[in-house]
């Protein structure tokens, strides 16, 4: 069977959706449209863009723009990109999510950019698959959706016919990823150096700021997360952090994990790392003297965990984000 010479991919706008990035996304499909592999004398297949969003109130979405010629079988892909206002309400996403269903139900390939998530949340089709969001947004994401599996570390997921990217400008990786699988990775690769921005390959970690929970009220928990930003987790022996919130140590572990998600430890490393993060971006110190500030004797030790939490060494975060005079 030969290969569609053809593939449309559909951009839903969605009420609230950014649309700057509507429209940087169609205009980089567009731009991929001009290269092609080197030694490809056949070509390879163009990439349509459509817009797509509901006129009546009780009708499914239509296409509102096109920048080529759509067939009626609709989009191949279909993307929600971000939004800069708050997430859309389950009551707002209802008339999308028949039709989004249905969609992927025929073969279409759904991706969602930033607070999209939330949308292509309500359609139930992430229940069970491993998915990411704005880092910023991820408490409520996982509130909203718990059957989902959150990793906000993650910049992109990739998981076959469902993709979600992270932050607002995460469309970048999206979409290059699905001109990595429609037109190959050349074209993929000249297209980003065209438009001067990274292939896929980062990690939303890179970027995040750590934000522990302090809503969930179990005020033992509360006083232990207050005393370790206090004195910047100098101390994170259990004895020390059990004995601090007057509990007995099986216990302690238990509710601080079920009140922040993560163990002690990983916990007092977090913070640790994230001033260190601040350190290196906005100081001169050594990676050594960091360390030793951070709570590390060991400066071995310390550039280990630093590129487990951060997906970066030491030296590459400064490199990437040091703020200079």
């Amino acid at each position: 069977m030969a290969q569609r010479q053809q593939v449309e991919v559909g951009i839903l706008l969605y009420p609230g959706v950014q649309t700057s990035a509507a429209l940087a996304m169609t205009d980089l499909f567009i731009v991929s449209n001009r290269f092609q592999a080197p030694g490809d004398s056949h070509g390879l297949r163009t990439i349509v863009v459509s817009h797509w969003r509901i006129d009546e109130a009780d009708g499914p979405p239509v296409r509102v723009l096109n920048t080529g010629t759509s067939t009626d079988a609709g989009p191949d892909v279909l993307i929600l990109p971000p939004s800069l206002a708050d997430p859309i309400a389950a009551e707002v996403a209802a008339p999308y999510v028949e039709w989004l269903c249905e969609r992927h139900a025929g073969g279409s390939i759904l991706g969602s950019v930033c607070a999209g998530a939330f949308l292509l949340g309500e359609t139930g089709l992430l229940d069970g698959r491993t998915a990411t969001t704005h880092w910023i947004l991820q408490d409520q994401f996982r509130a909203r959706f718990p059957n989902v599996l959150v990793d906000a570390d993650r910049l992109l997921i990739d998981d076959g016919m469902i993709l979600t990217a992270g932050g607002l400008m995460a469309w970048t990786d999206l979409c290059l990823r699905l001109v990595e699988r429609l037109r190959g990775a050349e074209v993929m690769t000249q297209t980003a150096r065209f438009l001067l921005v990274d292939p896929p390959g980062r990690e939303q970690r890179f970027y995040s700021v750590f934000s522990p929970r302090m809503t969930h009220g179990d005020r033992a928990v509360l006083e232990v997360q207050r005393w370790l930003q206090e004195t910047e987790a100098k101390d994170i022996s259990l004895v020390t952090l059990a004995a601090k919130a007057g509990l007995e140590r099986r216990t302690f572990l238990r509710r601080f994990r079920k009140a922040t998600g993560m163990t002690s430890s990983e916990y007092g490393q977090r913070l640790r790392v994230s001033k260190a993060c601040g350190l290196l971006q906005f100081g001169g110190k050594s990676v050594e003297q960091i360390a030793w500030e951070t709570g590390y004797t060991d400066p071995g030790a310390f550039r280990k965990i630093f590129a487990r939490f951060v997906g970066l060494t030491p030296g590459e975060y400064r490199q990437r984000f040091a703020v200079t005079a």
